[in-house]
């Protein structure tokens, strides 16, 4: 290197040297030819003033004697000789500039060749870096990359299973064949048709309309037998209406076993009964079913099979769709009555009515113990209601004929909806199991369970005997409290020890139990459905992705950088992925929901993955707060070594050391903001691609040249033009981390990784810049929408915020539709119902990070927030929401995450701030 380096210097030592000389004698000739011929013609001049004017030698002469002279001839060849040379040597010098500038754009081009190589030479060491990390990661984790597993399906012929030792003790492992179901079967599933029993001319025909239409709208149903998983069999309600007698229990066994895909004793067989009234005939009592599970509401002991069979709500909305806005609000959380409770059961009456008082529990034990506690459950909440501590509302007598009812059970009062009115100002609903302790299941309990849930009123079950719906699954406690029945005594302490937000977590779990699994047809098949496939350990189907329908679009030149925004100084924010984008990992978590998160799936809102499919992208669920940052089943292999400024700043580190983010960027017919925006994201680190939504009718222009980003740019076609197009989950968004971005949003390189840095430890959140908050009316008693600056903050703008994919399935498909019909119908607020989802599921506020609080670019055209109409409109939509939700979720905070990278710039009136860094 320093012989190749020597001999560079001195050639380029010459070339100065011959530089130099060539200047100088340009010089001289210059000198000699200008000022040379001044000086002779002015001593020339002299002389022929000092001889005479008729002795002159240089004068002009008559008849053009000048040039005869002879010195005079010499002196025109001189000039001549030197005139010629200096056009030689112009010639020349001209020669020696062009040869200068083709060295000059030599240099020029080796200064590019090396800085390229450089460049490549960088690319090619972080490829082989990041080809070691994953190398390493699957080496210590033992896996292979996972992806939609190939489906196995059961074979033709089908052995058999050995008979169990007594039908009454069928299990899953002696009556379920485990080998027509494997795991990745994706659980199909096979309904009878009703037509083809002779049974089913009795079943309520909107019993099976409703059923035939939620078999319908599932994912698991296949019309092929030969590869089920599950055979499904509706078997009533039955009418009592019915003009001939419904078959006798033989009669029924023997259609059962008619059945063609029977197979002698029902193996893989749900047989399904739904109830529509409190009083519901067991149909299948006395029946021997064989190894075929039974899914109603109504159990004797004998009769219900532990861990194999299924307790299931009753069928109260047939048809129809619950209309959200008629439930009442969640809060307060107090309501007129402390508790009520309004049924009749006769055989129980006799003691209640004598005026005397019922004797002490102590007093009865000393003697036998007493067959049924009714008795005393009515003599203690009289004497609540005689005391008037609390409101309370008892009648054990029904003012009118009350429902037919099981024996020993409490038949239900009056029509629906004056029970449900009764129940709107109830803190809490009484519901007092039956008497008899065979009847572990029955479908008036069912039924009083719908009703409070429904309304919002705390279910109080006097009687641990009694089996709620999917009690399996579900943990009530959390939505419903629990009394044995000889603590009845103990009961009014009880309730009014609890605190306000006990009672409205409680009454939060209790709508999302109501909503999820138990207010319409459709949710009643897919909560069965989910139970028998979660108690098998089979994983929920993939949840659909939209499929983005690409515009086509060519490229133009290769997109510049805004120095204003992509120039961080010496702040290295990250290497620009090179490779083909990196997308997060699938499928790493499907048996681990199944198996270890049962409960906790299927008691957290929004929806568990045991009765919706799941997301391809493993989600973080409120409640998996221990998994430290990541639902992908990441360890934290080769993450955070520790490190100063500058290792931090040239990896991601943490738990999940390898990540990228997709840019979803929204835009309607801003051709040239949308260009720029695009050209802004050149060179971010850590972007995996950019997902235009067109939200115009009429495509792109044909000449328009996007630019060249050096990542793919996804151009996605939508159906209409509707603000619900921003969260839809995208097919092409291949990532977790989820860029929201306006058109129109200006941000610098630093704030939007650092935005992505503040994700990354808190995934289950809303990551953005621009705060708002929201604020209650006095004088209008509603709830206003306020952009002004503040300390607080409840909301964060989704024009420029990162979230979870998992949140773009909740609000595409979970949340309630009415939401983002009035999204649509504003064009306005989704930002907001963003918020709020979030905010739902979680109950955490969003995080805000830096000092921001716009983003708009300067002389862009105006959008549709300038509108003066644009806050009322908001103002609606936060208390139409509301209304839907049943209570406000959001929440406030003052919390800001700030980098010390970052100066934040405040008014004076604004100082008393407090930032986090």
């Amino acid at each position: 290197m320093q012989r190749n380096g020597g001999v560079v210097g001195n050639g380029s030592q010459s070339w100065v040297l011959r530089r130099v000389r060539l200047t100088w004698l340009s010089f001289m000739l210059f000198f000699i030819l200008v000022f040379f011929p001044l000086i002779a013609h002015y001593y020339l001049t002299t002389i022929d003033e000092a001889v005479g004017p008729d002795k002159r030698i240089f004068g002009p002469r008559p008849g053009g004697e000048l040039c005869e002279a002879k010195h005079v001839q010499d002196l025109c060849r001189i000039r001549e000789s030197v005139s010629e040379e200096l056009l030689q040597l112009e010639a020349k010098r001209q020669e020696l500039n062009g040869e200068i500038a083709r060295l000059n754009l030599r240099i020029e081009a080796c200064k590019r060749s090396i800085d390229s190589a450089k460049q490549d030479l960088l690319q090619l060491k972080n490829v082989i870096s990041q080809t070691e990390h994953s190398y390493k990661e699957l080496m210590a984790q033992n896996q292979p990359k996972l992806s939609l597993p190939v489906r196995l399906l059961p074979d033709k012929d089908d052995p058999g299973l050995p008979p169990p030792r007594s039908v009454q003790s069928c299990r899953l492992h002696t009556c379920f064949d485990y080998a027509r179901c494997p795991l990745t079967s994706g659980f199909p599933v096979y309904v009878y048709d009703t037509g083809s029993y002779p049974w089913g001319e009795y079943i309520d025909p909107l019993v099976k309309q409703a059923f035939a239409s939620s078999v319908k709208s599932s994912v698991y149903v296949t019309d092929n037998p030969s590869i089920a998983c599950l055979y499904v069999v509706l078997v009533g309600e039955i009418l009592d209406s019915s003009p001939s007698p419904p078959p006798s229990p033989l009669d029924l066994e023997k259609q059962l076993k008619a059945l063609p895909y029977w197979r002698l004793d029902g193996h893989n067989h749900l047989l399904i009964h739904l109830s529509r009234k409190s009083l519901t005939q067991n149909f299948l009592y006395n029946v021997s079913t064989g190894r075929a599970a039974v899914a109603q509401s109504t159990f004797l002991e004998r009769q219900y099979r532990e861990g194999f069979d299924l307790v299931v709500s009753p069928l109260v909305h047939a048809l129809s769709e619950p209309n959200f806005l008629e439930v009442p609000p969640q809060v307060p959380v107090k309501r007129k009555y402390l508790f009520t409770f309004q049924g009749e059961k006769v055989e129980s009456l006799r003691s209640s009515l004598l005026e005397a008082p019922p004797q002490s529990f102590e007093e009865e034990m000393e003697g036998d113990p007493p067959a049924d506690y009714d008795d005393r459950i009515i003599g203690t909440l009289k004497a609540v209601q005689d005391s008037h501590l609390d409101q309370v509302l008892v009648e054990f007598t029904c003012k009118n004929r009350p429902k037919p009812s099981l024996p020993t059970e409490w038949a239900l009062c009056g029509e629906k909806e004056d029970r449900l009115e009764v129940l709107k100002a109830s803190t809490f609903a009484l519901v007092i199991s039956p008497g008899d302790g065979q009847v572990v299941a029955s479908a008036g309990v069912n039924m009083r369970l719908f009703e409070a849930l429904e309304v919002g009123a705390i279910p109080v079950v006097l009687g641990d005997h009694s089996k709620l719906p999917y009690h399996q699954l579900i943990r009530w406690s959390e939505a419903a409290i629990m009394v044995p029945k000889p603590r009845i005594t103990e009961l009014h302490f009880l309730l009014r020890s609890l605190s306000d937000n006990d009672l409205l977590a409680m009454r939060r779990q209790g709508r999302f139990l109501w909503e999820t699994y138990f207010s319409t047809s459709e949710s009643i098949f897919n909560t069965i459905l989910a139970s028998v496939r979660t108690s098998i350990q089979i994983p929920a189907a993939p949840i659909k992705e939209e499929p983005a329908q690409e515009i086509p679009h060519k490229a133009g030149k290769m997109a510049g950088t805004d120095a204003n925004l992509a120039d961080n100084g010496d702040l290295d924010l990250g290497p620009v992925e090179t490779e083909p984008p990196y997308a997060s990992p699938r499928y790493l978590r499907n048996f681990t929901y199944t198996v270890s998160d049962v409960y906790r799936t299927w008691n957290r809102a929004p929806g568990p993955f045991h009765l919706f499919p799941h997301t391809p992208l493993d989600p973080v669920l409120p409640s998996e707060a221990k998994f430290l940052g990541s639902g992908t089943g990441f360890r934290p292999i080769g993450g955070g070594s520790g490190g100063s400024g500058k290792e931090f700043q040239a990896a991601l580190g943490g738990n999940v050391p390898r990540e990228q983010f997709t840019v979803v960027m929204l835009t309607y017919e801003r051709e040239e903001v949308l260009m720029n925006s695009l050209e802004r994201l050149n060179g971010l680190p850590y972007l995996n691609k950019v997902v235009v939504v067109w939200n115009s009718p009429k495509p792109p222009s044909d000449d328009l040249l996007w630019p060249d980003i050096g990542l793919p740019i996804v151009v996605v076609r939508t159906e209409k033009n509707s603000l619900n197009n921003r969260f839809l989950p995208w097919d092409a968004v291949e990532t977790e981390a989820i860029l929201s971005i306006d058109d129109d949003a200006h941000l610098r390189h630093d704030e939007i990784m650092f935005g992505f840095r503040v994700w990354r430890e808190a995934r289950d959140r809303i990551v953005g810049f621009p705060g708002r908050f929201h604020a209650w009316d006095l004088n209008h008693q509603s709830w206003l929408y306020n952009s002004n600056y503040s300390c607080e903050l409840s909301m964060v703008l989704t024009g420029a915020a990162f979230f979870h994919k998992y949140y773009a399935y909740l609000y595409s498909y979970v949340m309630p539709q009415a939401i983002r019909d009035m999204v649509d119908e504003y064009i306005n607020c989704e930002d907001i119902a963003m918020n709020f989802l979030v905010s739902h599921i979680t109950r955490k506020p969003p995080i805000k990070v830096t000092s921001r609080w716009t983003f708009r670019c300067p002389g862009c055209p105006q959008a549709l927030s300038h509108d003066d109409s644009h806050f009322h409109e908001r103002h609606k939509c936060i208390n139409f929401f509301v209304k839907v939700y049943g209570y406000m979720p959001l929440l406030y905070t003052q919390f800001r995450v700030d980098s010390v990278l970052f100066k934040t710039r405040l008014p004076h009136d604004k100082t008393k701030c407090f930032k986090f860094i």
